[in-house]
């Protein structure tokens, strides 16, 4: 018999990884909620199934440290330090949201506190993003690294070919991260790619890479943790590939009946929260504990959808302010 592993992380360790998964669920399904019932405008993309991966990686983030995000960002956001009734405000286009109700799902940002360079809806948008804003760091010498994040399709992208070399030839302080739940829209990723794992194309730019599994956040920590301990050292770039499942389709409503029944049962079968918690539960948690961070998250999230609904439009006539900025030294670092 294979002897059992040592669990290397605390109880409280876990409950914190535990609570940021719940509270990215939990405001996945209250849009989605809101969504069916009509009160979004537009449409969303959720990341539901991913949880663990994005707690994993932000985790390792530092707070100098910024970030690009994609049309499937609420996650991210969320597992960041985001307000949630300031992200669901935003979904609804209200006055009071992030971007002032004027970005929507697909377009969260927040230079503030999150140093949240945007979410993209251009698939692979965010990567020469990340790249300029690396290269303004290293510019700035200000010791922060740039965190890009995109799913699988973007990697087919000629931005990403583009970004990487030169933020290899460069030694940018970035890090890529890749969440690969196999299908960009209806594509199934191995439909398109000749290689069994995407991350394994940093070689080609002679930058390292990982692979880890993307429902363990634990796992995914330590590899983003060395992943940015290698380009803030000055080494440049590194490429952190995470296999997730994303249990929805595409977008909200998506039927997704180009995938197999065999991947929802995989991908129940590995859900991160459920994994997390016997884990916690092996270690002396209660499950009293898991419930109480449950119902805490689902009053946190319907505070978040009152907030956003009794919240006001913008006003028409702000359509054309916050266009253009002009102080902001990152865009101007050269």
């Amino acid at each position: 018999m294979a002897e059992k592993k040592k669990e290397m992380y605390s109880k409280e360790q876990l409950l914190e990884f535990y609570r940021t998964m719940v509270r990215i669920r939990t405001f996945e399904e209250k849009a989605a909620e809101c969504f069916t019932k009509g009160m979004l405008a537009g449409n969303i993309h959720l990341s539901i199934g991913q949880e663990a991966a994005e707690a994993g990686a932000f985790a390792a983030i530092g707070p100098q440290d910024y970030f690009t995000s994609t049309h499937r960002g609420h996650g991210h956001a969320i597992a960041r330090g985001a307000d949630p009734k300031l992200a669901m405000a935003e979904l609804f286009g209200k006055k009071t949201g992030y971007c002032k109700g004027k970005g929507g799902s697909m377009h969260i940002a927040d230079m503030e506190k999150m140093n949240h360079l945007g979410a993209n809806g251009i698939v692979g948008g965010g990567q020469p993003i990340s790249a300029g804003s690396a290269l303004a760091s290293k510019i700035l010498g200000d010791g922060a690294v740039t965190v890009g994040c995109f799913g699988d399709g973007a990697t087919n992208e000629g931005s990403f070919h583009e970004s990487l070399n030169m933020a290899a030839a460069w030694q940018l302080p970035m890090v890529w991260f890749i969440e690969n739940n196999c299908y960009g829209v209806s594509t199934e990723i191995h439909r398109v790619t000749n290689t069994p794992h995407l991350a394994t194309r940093a070689e080609a730019y002679g930058v390292p890479y990982a692979l880890v599994d993307g429902t363990n956040p634990t796992e995914v920590y330590e590899a983003m943790q060395k992943a940015m301990d290698h380009a803030r050292s000055g080494k440049g770039p590194y490429l952190v590939e995470a296999t997730v499942y994303r249990y929805q389709g595409h977008y909200c409503g998506d039927p997704a009946v180009y995938r197999p029944k065999e991947y929802m049962e995989h991908a129940l079968e590995n859900d991160g929260i459920a994994k997390l918690g016997k884990r916690l539960l092996a270690l002396g948690a209660t499950q009293q504990e898991l419930d109480e961070i449950t119902a805490a998250a689902d009053a946190e999230m319907t505070e978040a959808v009152r907030f956003a609904d009794e919240s006001e439009y913008p006003d028409p006539a702000t359509v054309l302010d916050d266009m253009y900025v002009s102080d902001n030294e990152r865009c101007v670092a050269r």
